[in-house]
């Protein structure tokens, strides 16, 4: 619960520090002494964003402290012995606002972030404000509502989680299809070109090679006459080489036996005659290999022209020819992987879609029958507030989808984030006519009395330690007040409720009240808030309350009564 809050230089408040009990606290006073500040300080303790328009003018910053009675095991304390923190102690907040618009946390005096103030606070209190009136009336706070009422939130994280896996695998198949169907438009050229080059067979260096091969059929009739002539000489002549050799090594041969040295000459000699013969066998052989056929190189000529035009066409080389060749065999294996990768991620797409399916209906039904309960406790607690003849109603509906590409259930029910459904309050104020949206036909007093009997009906369910109403009597007077106060002060019996009322017919009903007001001091306005610790002091301010500034004996003994009547 909200202990103690302390506020200083903010908007009109000087400087003023309020001390609240359990139950339920009220805080009077004149329109205009600064009540709604009190609400914005709040706000700004939980967490709401800072403006330096709140520092009291004249004055470098503005102070904000709260303090909070918090359980070991509540959220608070557990996030406080998270951060390293000690909550045994209850948890204090400060918050510095500068007029330059810079902003300072300060959590159990330590300097904290203004994420881990809403994280800390998130529970602590809920304000309804004139502010959170309209919000009630925008739908997309409904599906908020019910969920916590329904306790429906882990399972929407759920649908949310499986929502968010299905997006980006969605968006990954529409990026590799649209890559497929490019893939198969050029999958013809692609295949055109790796036959074209696989048909032409090309050896690596074959275009060297045949360079070579083609020199030597421009010059196979002259190699074939030098290689015969060297034959003629070597061996078929008259006085070839071979038999002039003989003649030498046989004439040296006759005295190698009076003479070693001779000897070694004469079996050189006979070494160069084997010599030759093999020479000459060698080109016997080669010159029956000889081409001189005109067509062969011919062939051949034709043979690197077509390796040219394929090297011209694919990149100049025949490096560059088969890098492009093995390029565009894995761009065509690729199309297949692409359509494998595709089959595996709608695969797994389905399976999440099955899922979300099967979560968004429980979501669904849980919500439909949470919706039937909040309906009926709801409409007891509007009936307990002078609007039995009112009918409130809880409307879960879906939207059918008309786009097959929509995430949608069997039904085509379409699936959000959020899950399958929309929800809207609607409202009947009159028997016979039909509800109707929330923000087509409340008024200001009904509006104020639908979001208490919500509160009274949510505070069964939400953990808030601290219910702040402002503006809870708008609209509303005489007997409905009443009703209006004694359903606060029920509340105050489960929750600590801090209450701004004008009326004194919800005041009364306030186990602690406070009067705030403003006064004039040295030409600067100041708001004051003062305990009214007595009897005396609160039958006077509701006294005050009932008949503005005059005081009559009649007033007072009116106020007297109506405060019996709430002790009694």
């Amino acid at each position: 619960m909200l202990g103690e809050l302390a506020i200083k230089k903010f908007a009109i408040i000087d400087d003023i520090r309020i001390p609240f009990k359990e139950g339920l606290s009220v805080l009077t006073g004149e329109t205009g002494a600064g009540k709604s500040i009190i609400i914005e300080a709040v706000n700004l303790l939980l967490g709401s964003r800072a403006s330096a328009d709140l520092v009291r003018t004249g004055e470098q910053t503005a102070e904000l402290e709260a303090y909070f009675d918090i359980e070991p095991d509540s959220h608070a304390a557990v996030i406080l012995t998270e951060q390293g923190m000690d909550g045994s102690e209850g948890l204090m907040i400060r918050r510095l606002i500068s007029n330059s618009g810079k902003s300072r946390v300060y959590i159990n005096s330590r300097q904290s972030t203004l994420d881990l103030l809403k994280r800390v606070t998130w529970n602590l209190a809920g304000i309804s404000s004139q502010h959170a009136h309209q919000g009630l009336l925008r739908e997309e706070n409904h599906l908020d509502i019910l969920d916590e009422f329904a306790g429906t939130r882990s399972l929407r994280k759920e649908v949310t989680t499986l929502y968010g896996k299905i997006l980006p695998i969605t968006r990954e198949i529409e990026s590799l299809e649209a890559q497929r169907e490019e893939k198969i438009r050029e999958q013809d050229l692609l295949q055109f070109q790796v036959d074209e080059i696989e048909s032409a067979a090309i050896l690596p260096n074959e275009d060297e090679d045949l360079d070579l091969q083609r020199d030597r059929l421009q010059n196979a009739s002259k190699i074939f006459e030098a290689v015969n002539g060297s034959i003629h000489e070597i061996y078929d002549r008259e006085k070839s080489l071979v038999e002039r050799i003989s003649f030498l090594k046989t004439n040296v041969g006759k005295f190698s036996r009076v003479d070693d040295a001779l000897d070694s000459v004469a079996s050189r000699l006979g070494s160069m005659i084997f010599d030759l013969q093999d020479v000459a066998e060698t080109l016997r052989t080669y010159s029956a290999t000889i081409d001189l056929d005109p067509e062969s190189l011919e062939l051949l000529n034709q043979r690197l022209d077509n390796i040219s035009k394929l090297k011209r066409k694919y990149g100049g080389s025949l490096s560059s020819l088969f890098e492009q060749y093995e390029e565009m065999k894995a761009d065509l294996a690729g199309t297949l992987g692409l359509g494998k990768k595709i089959s595996a991620l709608v695969q797994e797409k389905q399976g999440l879609e099955q899922q979300i399916c099967q979560q968004a209906k429980i979501l669904s039904m849980e919500r439909q029958s949470a919706g039937i309960t909040l309906s009926d406790l709801a409409q007891k607690e509007l009936a307990a507030l002078e609007m039995g003849k009112a009918r409130f109603e809880v409307v879960v509906s879906s939207q059918i989808s008309e786009n097959p590409q929509d995430l949608q259930t069997q039904n085509r029910e379409k699936i959000f984030s959020t899950g399958m459904d929309k929800i809207s309050f609607m409202l009947s104020p009159n028997p016979g006519e039909s509800p109707k949206p929330l923000v087509k036909i409340a008024s200001g007093g009904e509006l104020s009395r639908i979001v208490l009997a919500l509160k009274a009906v949510l505070s069964t369910t939400q953990s808030l330690e601290t219910l702040i109403f402002d503006e809870v009597d708008a609209g509303i007077g005489g007997a409905t007040s009443e009703k209006v106060g004694l359903k606060l002060k029920e509340l105050g019996d489960k929750h600590q409720v801090i209450c701004i009322t004008h009326l004194a017919q919800i005041a009364k009903y306030g186990a602690s009240q406070f009067r705030i007001s403003k006064q004039v001091i040295n030409d600067r306005t100041c708001t004051s808030i003062i305990p009214l610790e007595t009897r005396k002091e609160r039958v006077e301010e509701i006294a005050r309350m009932i008949g503005g500034q005059e005081i009559t004996p009649a007033t007072l003994t009116h106020a007297e009564e109506l405060l019996h009547q709430a002790l009694a």
